[in-house]
């Protein structure tokens, strides 16, 4: 069995000091997803409470190209959030790149092996334009998707507009754009995460039933990026814009 401990220091390291490492299962290679969570859980253990959980790989076409059924999760601590109008730092960053998100907050708890999406509506709160920054801690952003599990989905700081009650609002079939210091560079819909994304958060609790976890009120969740993440420099601009939910601008520097 892989050294889970000596995977998740490996990381932090990367994390902590900024400097891209190779991909874990390039001397590991039987490394697996279920190893994976386990260094994700140990890279929990860490980082201080626990503020909600973001999805990735949600896109269907993206499964596929990469070779799995289901999407991934991450753990979203204190110290990946960006307050509202705050830049992000690039050189905080190994590859920072954004993406657009549709961000649940939770209004109640929410667990179970047999969540549907309509649960998950009902026990939401708000929903929001988000901006997720992803920072890969692998050389040439080159890993499995092992490695990207345990390496905590990519997470690298994430940023939210104002939520809005979800009733009413088809989120499969709200319009998404991002633009990049200007000029718009990817459109989609609500429908490219997992085809509608509470469909998304309804997968993600009943994977942590497995675990007997779940959603808390107050949780938040990244339902998983909508467009081609765009990697970013100090200077640049980002806006992701949600038909019914906003726009949200981030800065970097």
């Amino acid at each position: 069995m892989p050294d889970v401990t000596a995977l998740a220091e490996r990381l932090t390291g990367a994390r902590t000091s900024v400097s891209a490492i190779p991909q874990l299962s390039d001397d590991t290679p039987d490394l697996d997803l279920d190893t994976g969570y386990a260094v994700q859980r140990l890279l929990r253990s860490g980082r201080g409470p626990l503020v909600g959980w973001k999805l990735g790989v949600t896109s269907r076409a993206k499964q596929q190209q990469v070779g799995v059924d289901s999407p991934i999760y991450g753990f979203l601590a204190a110290d990946h959030v960006l307050d509202a109008g705050e830049p992000l730092t690039v050189a905080e960053h190994i590859n920072p790149r954004c993406e657009p998100e549709i961000v649940f907050v939770m209004g109640h708890e929410l667990a179970g092996a047999h969540v549907s999406s309509t649960e998950v509506l009902a026990a939401t709160a708000g929903v929001a334009v988000g901006i997720e920054v992803l920072d890969s801690r692998y050389s040439d952003y080159r890993f499995t998707m092992p490695d990207v599990v345990a390496d905590n989905a990519s997470a690298g700081r994430y940023a939210v507009g104002t939520p809005v009650p979800p009733q009413g609002i088809d989120l499969r079939l709200v319009g998404v754009v991002l633009e990049h210091n200007g000029g718009v560079v990817a459109t989609a819909s609500g429908a490219a995460s997992l085809g509608h994304p509470a469909a998304a958060v309804a997968w993600l609790v009943r994977s942590l039933a497995a675990t007997g976890e779940g959603l808390r009120a107050g949780d938040v969740v990244l339902s998983g990026g909508l467009t081609a993440a765009v990697p970013v420099s100090a200077g640049d601009v980002v806006v992701a814009t949600v038909d019914r939910l906003g726009s949200l601008e981030l800065g970097c520097r």
